[in-house]
């Protein structure tokens, strides 16, 4: 049986709802959703918790064999990416004198040789 459906299984037969067991383990509501529907495989803290709160041994799932330890998964979704352009855009429009001051001063002293030079060279009307 897979995590998710056993974690389910469990938490049905003590009459606990998904939002029960996220307040008895501390991990958000959508993660316990998402540990359920199989979207994402527990974290050996999640394993841990969910473990203590439903009274039960879940070490049987905490095998690493059909991982690999070079393995990385990348994913983004729209939904996120839009999100972080929405807040990027917010960052920007709250806070776009401090930018344009960063800027400026980056610019200024990656610069400062050249900047330097022209000022001595105006300077002897060269």
């Amino acid at each position: 049986m897979e995590f998710g459906a056993r974690v389910k299984e469990i938490r049905t037969s003590l009459n606990y709802s998904q939002k029960e067991l996220s307040e008895q383990t501390g991990l958000t509501l959508r993660t316990i959703q998402r540990i359920e529907n199989k979207e994402v495989k527990p974290s050996l803290h999640s394993l841990k918790v969910i473990g203590e709160a439903l009274k039960t041994d879940l070490s049987e799932y905490s095998t690493a064999a059909d991982t690999k330890p070079y393995e990385f998964n990348f994913t983004i979704k729209i939904t996120d990416m839009n999100q972080f352009i929405t807040d990027l855009k917010t960052l920007v429009k709250n806070n776009w004198k401090l930018i344009l001051w960063v800027i400026l001063i980056v610019s200024f002293i990656s610069n400062y040789d050249q900047i330097k030079a022209g000022f001595i060279d105006g300077w002897n009307n060269k």
